[in-house]
């Protein structure tokens, strides 16, 4: 009879063999999205590492909002492809994702910040991203609970309005790669640090990881906030600087607004979850660190910026707070390629404040680049040489909330 009861397992536990085709080195969005792809190219011989639980890094503590109101023509293209296959991904993965299109608004207090959003909103449409400019009128009709009064400091004058954009449940795209991964042969490994990457000559052989050295063909890292790190194993000087990223959410709340908000000016962003709890996040801590602790200071400043739009929070409990590690490059764009100079190395990196976002293309553009040898023309701006060649995208326009301030 308890049989009956017992509930099969998302993926299998299997034991480490002593080589892979690939190895991908970190279990979140990044690493499982790149695995289940390169099993429906049939490349099912992959392990995909971890030093934590699945999901446990940047994955865990994303606030999950999906876009694609970017700005320049290399970044929109690309997003705009990862929130179409954000919108198929449950009934493809036969997993329920909670995807709301609630909408997106990136709202403009100032002269100048109206004028970067009528730019980016022209780019959005001539990219095929539906996205236009709106006034005060139309903001307040479409989310009455924001604060437009004129006169008061930073007063709303125009917002980006973004219908497609929304937000998604983060661990269940999490589980429901990762499940899709392992019905395709892909072995997923928790709890298996990778601690040395090893190399013949300009070759990628393996890894060493704390439970034995491990062959690979190829070896991918999508390790987030610790991608300098990781690649520092394969003597990879990235030019990355990781900075913790905070958030909060509130109690519980009856249904209050409807849509994510997003205020370049003060470097805040909101939207409330299916659950009743309101979300808040703002821009990167002003240090580099590796420490995933939370602050009051961050806490109070957040909370001051958003109460600017969203008064009638003002006497709402904060429940919980949260930091992560974000992987910023130069130039606010990810890198994603092969390593040159290097065979067989693989990069999904630099995703800053962004990344959940882009994780089903990213994922597919990389599995398609392992499996052709051929690098996708949609991820080819974002390479890592661009750096040595001058070629920087400048995408931090469109992510000014999360930006360094």
């Amino acid at each position: 009879m308890l049989q009956l009861f017992q509930k099969k397992r998302m993926w299998r536990k299997s034991p480490l063999k002593r080589h892979y085709d690939v190895i991908i080195v970190g279990a979140g969005v990044h690493g499982l999205a790149t695995a289940y792809y390169l099993g429906k190219l049939g490349i099912t011989n992959v392990a995909v590492l971890d030093k934590g639980y699945i999901g446990g890094g940047a994955s865990a503590r994303s606030t999950a909002i999906l876009r694609a109101n970017y700005l320049t023509s290399q970044g929109i293209p690309f997003f705009r492809e990862s929130l179409k296959l954000y919108g198929d991904l449950a009934q493809e993965l036969d997993y329920n994702m909670l995807f709301t299109r609630s909408g997106r608004f990136d709202l403009g207090h100032t002269e100048s910040a109206v004028f970067g959003l009528r730019m980016r909103s022209q780019f959005n449409q001539m990219h095929g991203v539906d996205s236009r400019l709106i006034g005060p009128d139309e903001i307040k009709k479409l989310i009455p609970v924001l604060d437009i009064r004129q006169g008061k400091h930073l007063p709303v004058m125009a917002a980006l309005y973004h219908p497609p954009g929304g937000v998604i449940r983060h661990d269940a795209v999490v589980w429901g790669y990762a499940r899709g991964a392992d019905r395709m042969g892909t072995e997923i490994h928790p709890f298996t640090e990778v601690i040395g990457i090893k190399k013949n000559d300009n070759k990628i052989i393996g890894v060493e990881t704390t439970h034995g050295f491990i062959s690979a063909g190829s070896v991918v890292s999508a390790t987030a906030g610790w991608s300098s790190t990781v690649a520092a194993l394969a003597d990879v000087n990235l030019p990355i600087v990781t900075h913790p990223l905070q958030a909060f959410v509130t109690e519980p709340l009856k249904p209050y607004i409807d849509a994510t908000i997003s205020s370049a000016n003060l470097h805040v962003y909101a939207y409330q979850t299916d659950r009743g709890e309101v979300v808040i996040g703002g821009g990167v801590n002003h240090y580099p660190s590796y420490s995933q602790r939370s602050t009051l200071d961050m806490l109070e400043t957040l909370s001051g910026h958003v109460l600017e739009l969203l008064p009638a929070l003002r006497d709402v409990n904060v429940m919980r707070q949260w930091a992560g590690l974000c992987d910023m490059t130069p130039d606010y764009a990810p890198i994603m390629g092969k390593v040159d100079g290097l065979d067989d190395f693989f990069i999904s990196c630099g995703w800053g404040t962004w990344g959940f976002k882009a994780a089903p293309i990213a994922g597919k553009c990389m599995a398609e680049m392992i499996f052709t040898g051929r690098v996708p023309e949609l991820i080819q701006p974002f390479s890592l040489s661009r750096f040595r060649e001058g070629k920087l995208v400048n995408e931090r326009a469109s992510a000014p909330a999360g930006a360094i301030h």
